[in-house]
């Protein structure tokens, strides 16, 4: 389950204080799992400091920890979140002596009984809560938007992503992308840093910035998903709890942004991906390929979904976007009873849509494996050599692996065989290699 980063998750020790209880720490780690980002959002709009927010908010998550196990949760645990992490950040101006305008509005704001008696009284009734209901959503929207600024590398972009509005903790954004802990922390605090010289304000950019700026999120979350459905390394094929992070994410920003196809493109494309991931792993963990799955394991509830997404894109009536063309070639997949009978022929079509919108090596990759389906692989083999002349999927063991099946068909063993073999050292992911090795293998 994501949570909070761990070090807001193991709070200092305090002397004669008592232990953390699991069901302490279960209520917290819920709480935070869903109501982060309006939790961060709601304080960054009130501290005007992005880095601020998440500081006292996971402070407020360490004093939770041990609040709540000697007294219980509260009856509203948002509110005594927000209310405790905007004393901190009351704390702090006042440790910075920082007795101006911004101080006073937000002692204000606490009430003149919690401000005078020094004792947190924490809200407890859902009218009490220390934000304005009608801005929530655009907090949290503004957070996505934030998180994924364009002054950011795309690494730290995914990390922040993940980290504020997804509550992952620095562990598991390191273990999801196979990385060290401290590259992920640095990569946070350099994001940070940045965020603030760079003066980024805490709000949603204007509207005819929000569209140029929303397909950086989109690819933040593409990347998120991605990873989660086809690991680049380790040993697992899929990080599912990745990639339904993504998807619970897209699901989030569909709803602040129902007039953007392409949010609903992304959707549809996660939901009709994961649909198959129950039948993409064996029991003994190996990869299964597509002609071999059993489709009867498919989900049938995110192919709807999937499917509805892809049909609120298309009703926006601006035609499908990258995304979308991506989500329609998954639903060619998802309506077929077999490979045999999946319609490659619109799905060459799709490809060659998607070419023209958003042209690279993968795309005409992909289109080449269509092509192979649809006409034969003599025509799919010289588009895949074409691409090897360009250079730009070298290093890649994408293009090998396509052209030692191609090759196979053809009936060239020798020639497969070399292809899937550099394949496989190219490969990072244990559970593809092992595929790979095998293809190559029977070709003896």
């Amino acid at each position: 389950m994501a949570r909070a980063d761990r070090s807001a998750l193991t709070p200092m020790p305090v002397d004669d204080g008592p232990p953390v209880t699991e069901s302490a720490r279960r209520a917290v780690e819920a709480v935070w799992r869903i109501e982060s980002p309006k939790i961060i959002g709601a304080l960054a709009r009130y501290t005007g400091e992005f880095a601020l927010a998440e500081d006292v908010a996971q402070e407020a998550v360490a004093e939770a920890l041990v609040t709540w196990s000697r007294d219980g949760a509260p009856a509203n645990p948002v509110g005594w979140l927000l209310a405790t992490a905007r004393r901190r950040a009351i704390d702090g101006f006042r440790r910075r002596s920082a007795l101006d305008e911004r101080y006073a509005h937000l002692a204000g704001q606490l009430g003149e009984g919690q401000a005078s008696s020094g004792a947190l009284v924490p809200p407890e009734r859902s009218d009490d809560l220390p934000w304005d209901p009608d801005r929530v959503d655009d907090d949290v929207l503004a957070l996505m938007f934030v998180a994924c600024h364009p002054v950011l590398a795309p690494e730290a972009r995914v990390a922040l992503t993940l980290r504020t509005v997804g509550g992952l903790s620095s562990e598991e954004i390191a273990r999801a992308f196979l990385v060290p802990v401290p590259t992920v922390q640095a990569r946070i605090t350099r994001a940070k840093k940045t965020i603030a010289a760079a003066g980024v304000p805490f709000e949603l950019p204007p509207a005819e910035e929000r569209r140029e700026r929303l397909g950086g999120v989109l690819s933040v979350l593409y990347v998120i998903f991605t990873e989660g459905s086809t690991a680049t390394g380790g040993d697992r094929l899929l990080r599912q709890e990745l990639a339904y992070e993504a998807i619970r994410l897209a699901r989030m920003l569909s709803a602040l942004l129902p007039d953007e196809p392409e949010v609903h493109g992304l959707l549809a494309l996660c939901e009709l991906t994961a649909a198959r991931f129950p039948a993409r792993v064996g029991p003994d963990s190996e990869a299964v390929l597509l002609e071999d799955q059993d489709r009867r394991l498919w989900d049938r509830s995110a192919i709807r979904r999937g499917l509805a997404a892809l049909g609120l894109a298309g009703a926006r009536g601006r035609g499908l976007g990258p995304y979308g063309l991506q989500a329609a070639i998954a639903s060619c997949h998802a309506a077929a009873p077999s490979v045999a009978e999946t319609d490659w022929q619109r799905i060459v079509l799709l490809y060659e849509a998607l070419g023209r919108v958003a042209p690279s090596p993968v795309v005409e990759l992909n289109r080449a494996v269509a092509v192979a389906m649809a006409e034969g692989p003599d025509e799919a083999l010289a588009l895949v050599d074409e691409l090897a002349v360009s250079g730009r999927l070298s290093g890649s063991h994408l293009l090998p692996s396509v052209r030692g099946e191609l090759l196979t068909r053809l009936g060239r063993p020798v020639e497969a065989r070399a292809e899937l073999e550099l394949a496989a050292r190219l490969c990072g992911n244990a559970r593809e290699r092992s595929v790979l090795l095998r293809k190559a293998a029977a070709l003896d």
